[in-house]
């Protein structure tokens, strides 16, 4: 196929959740029109679009979980559900225009540079396309992560993973086992437990859990908001500086999570009389070394009747049930995987092609790296949102995407003011940042907690987090930096400009 049967685009966005819509809206908001955002689902959403079983709520207040430049005065709870959240997300897309932009049904299938043309060649399902400028917006939680456990196959009975939930299977009078304790078990445990016959929770470690101080919010409050919108940045300015000082501090410092650890572990007392149950589920490590969870059903549900938490480690699976190390099969009809996303080693990694013909995989081999974690070298005009070392575990990733929006809207007028092609970061640029990571990481909660979280990757590096304060991350990237880049020489011989919008500073305009 030669290049001119493609159809181009100057900015092509894989990904419509939060990052693909916020890019996508930020970029027509600046004049940057010929933008297609790409998704494989047939809606927008992203996580939570899949995400869809039973109890699925952010554990970060909504007032906080929300666009900065797209307020919402009407959320129902302080801590949103799943339903409102996509709702939220589906009401951007109307309320920004950028409808026209989206191509639903279609899975990138291969995405490789082609120095010829200067230009990314994305392979879809639905046809190929091409565009000057490539932004990765899969975000990490996108792919559900399965165990490869012996036996598995041969299992007889329903098996499903939480963000692939199967709603037409009828979980009522079921023997039902959960794989996983983890961020999604904890909010879809306590719905189904009254309604199956028996459930075995199969716990590898316990999660720390602390109480969920969730409300209804009031038909005054949102009055308020919506007559003097300063209310809620008042009340959001107030969650993030919160969350910022508080479990920033303690994430940096593991002593400080000791007065955390004191208030889980008498939630821990208050909801489990049993003493036997709660060794069980009295973590070994240090608060914040694994995702912190918050629940106020949880406890209760595992101290029913009909719900046994099963630590033995799992031997194998067979046609009826679960083998586990100590010999007993736990006979079960149904699976339910709740194992996380394969944060580390993304898909995206394995087909996205750069200047040498290496893919993402092959250079990282097992560690994702990258500049501000958004640009790599040899991957010229890539930008990643919520890239390496860019997630969270204290407060909003929707606050990092922002960042990271901005940051591309500075790069991009960069190289509509200088004319230039194509930009990757310096070998030099890239090596110093994730080695600053590196040692900012050194001594925190995640690298000296005593766990083995996702947060880390195969080569035993937290590859995931942003290690520490995420203000400083807002500083640094509230405009391009130029010195850290390199310039590509393509045979284009000019960039084309954006329409119909003059430019505007982008770090005023945050």
């Amino acid at each position: 196929m030669t290049f001119n049967e493609r159809a181009h685009h100057r900015v092509a966005v894989v990904g419509a959740g939060f990052g693909g819509i916020g890019a996508a809206v930020r970029l027509k908001q600046h004049g940057y029109d010929d933008v297609v955002v790409f998704d494989r689902g047939d809606d927008v959403g992203g996580t939570w679009r899949d995400n869809t079983y039973p109890g699925c709520a952010c554990d970060v207040p909504s007032h906080m979980y929300s666009f900065s430049f797209a307020p919402n005065p009407d959320w129902s709870r302080s801590f949103s559900g799943q339903p409102e959240i996509w709702q939220y997300l589906r009401g951007c897309v109307v309320r920004y225009g950028v409808a026209a932009n989206l191509r639903l049904r279609h899975e990138v299938l291969r995405v490789a540079w082609d120095d010829a043309s200067g230009r990314w060649l994305i392979d879809t399902s639905q046809g190929p396309y091409s565009a000057d400028f490539l932004v990765a917006a899969g975000g990490p939680l996108a792919e559900p992560s399965l165990p490869d456990l012996p036996g598995l196959s041969t299992f007889t009975g329903e098996m499903f993973h939480s963000a692939r939930w199967n709603h037409g299977h009828d979980l009522t009078g079921r023997r039902v086992a959960v794989i996983g304790t983890g961020a999604s078990a904890i909010q879809f445990v306590p719905e189904i437990a009254p309604k199956v016959a028996h459930l075995d929770l199969f716990q590898r470690t316990p999660p720390w859990v602390l109480p969920r101080g969730d409300r209804a919010i009031t038909e005054l409050e949102k009055r308020v908001f919506r007559v003097f919108p300063p209310a809620q940045w008042t009340v959001r300015a107030g969650i993030y500086w919160a969350r910022e000082t508080v479990m920033g501090t303690g994430f940096l410092h593991p002593a400080v999570m000791r007065v955390a650890q004191r208030v889980a572990r008498a939630h821990l007392h208050r909801q489990v009389a049993d003493a036997g149950l709660r060794a069980k589920l009295t973590p070994r490590y240090t608060l914040g070394c694994k995702r912190v969870l918050l629940s106020n059903d949880y406890y209760p549900a595992l101290t029913r009747d009909n719900v046994e938490v099963v630590t033995d480690r799992i031997s194998e699976v067979r046609p009826n049930g679960i083998v586990t190390a100590d010999g007993v099969l736990h006979e079960v009809d149904t699976i339910i995987f709740g194992t996380g996303f394969h944060a580390t080693d993304p898909p995206m990694a394995t087909y996205t092609s750069g200047r040498d013909g290496r893919t993402l995989d092959e250079v990282w081999q097992g560690s994702m790296r990258a500049y501000q974690g958004t640009s790599v070298v040899g991957f010229p005009n890539l930008f990643m949102l919520l890239g390496p070392n860019t997630a969270l575990g204290h407060t909003s990733v929707v606050f990092m995407i922002e960042c990271q929006i901005t940051y591309l809207l500075s790069m991009l007028r960069y190289m509509d003011r200088t004319r230039t092609d194509a930009l990757e970061p310096t070998p030099y640029a890239q090596e110093a940042f994730v080695a600053d990571v590196d040692r900012r990481m050194k001594g925190t909660v995640w690298t000296a907690g005593g766990c083995n979280s996702w947060y880390l990757d195969r080569t035993g590096r937290n590859s995931t987090l942003w290690p520490g304060y995420t203000w400083p991350y807002w500083m640094r990237t509230r405009r391009f930096d130029p010195g850290a880049y390199r310039v590509v020489p393509t045979r284009r011989t000019q960039t084309v400009q954006p329409k119909s919008v003059q430019p505007k500073s982008v770090g005023e305009d945050r």
